[in-house]
């Protein structure tokens, strides 16, 4: 069979590091996502994964923010099963296939054209209501094309830091301006995490720039009435550490004890 070649560069080439974690965290024992589908994808494409510099600790934690989202993500759709989720910078993540929606849900996968071009080779779309979208989160002809008929929940995993704080306060007025209820998914870099963002192998590798550093989870509150932050997880207490090596759970501690380090990263969720 032969494997894709990579050309990406910058901000998508992160991507293939958050793909390989998951596949590494697949093929443990002790698995915490078991995407299966991410360890076929990596076996098809042709680049030097040594280059990302995962780790098994950094690997598991890929995994952990991911199921996290993935947790939140299953929630709102037992509570909406005809809602649109919006997976929203999605590049090869498996995330579709993981939750295995109903075919009642309607789910949008977009990214840049180049990046669902590659998708389009590696990862198989799903049955159901499933819409493949190439634009950049930014634009805004895409979410007007999506029917703003049902709660939504958009999910946006290794996204914000990469924007602007202003493109990423856009975007979220605009999902809360065009649907009538739903709900906010996503990861941030605190303004220490941005300040060290160098340390971060697959950013300074792929020779990507991080931008948007977020203290204070109430600060998004007040970009549209309603919005409510329900929960801002730092990475340091997320559920499911104790499957990090015990390097990793060490390491934790450490930082946690550390301010500015144990708030340079979190995950959140809002409601609108």
């Amino acid at each position: 069979m032969e494997r894709e070649k990579i050309t990406l560069t910058g901000a998508p080439e992160t991507m293939l590091a958050t793909l390989y974690g998951r596949a590494l965290d697949s093929r443990r024992p002790n698995s915490v996502l078991h995407d299966a589908a991410a360890v076929q994808a990596v076996s098809r494409i042709d680049y030097d994964f040594r280059k990302t510099r995962m780790t098994g600790t950094s690997a598991v934690g890929v995994a952990i923010r991911a199921k996290v989202l993935d947790d939140w993500t299953r929630e709102f759709l037992a509570a909406y099963p005809a809602a649109v989720v919006l997976h929203l910078a999605c590049g090869l993540d498996t995330r579709v296939q993981r939750i295995a929606p109903a075919a009642t849900v309607r789910w949008v996968d977009l990214d840049y054209p180049d990046v669902v071009a590659l998708r389009e080779k590696l990862v198989s779309p799903p049955s159901g209501d499933y819409h493949l979208v190439g634009a950049s989160v930014t634009s805004d002809s895409w979410l007007s094309d999506v029917p703003n008929d049902r709660p939504t929940v958009a999910v946006f995993e290794g996204l914000s830091m990469y924007l602007h704080k202003e493109d990423g306060k856009r975007l979220i007025e605009r999902i809360t301006n065009r649907f009538p209820t739903g709900q906010l998914l996503f990861d941030v870099y605190g303004t220490t995490g941005i300040k060290l963002q160098k340390l971060v192998p697959a950013v300074r590798n792929a020779g990507a720039t991080l931008h948007w550093g977020l203290d204070d989870p109430a600060e998004v509150e007040g970009w549209h009435p309603g919005l409510k932050c329900l929960d801002a997880l730092r990475s340091v207490d997320m559920p499911g550490l104790e499957n990090l090596p015990l390097s990793g759970r060490l390491g934790l501690k450490v930082i946690a004890k550390i301010p500015g380090l144990r708030d340079a990263g979190r995950i959140l969720r809002y409601r609108f």
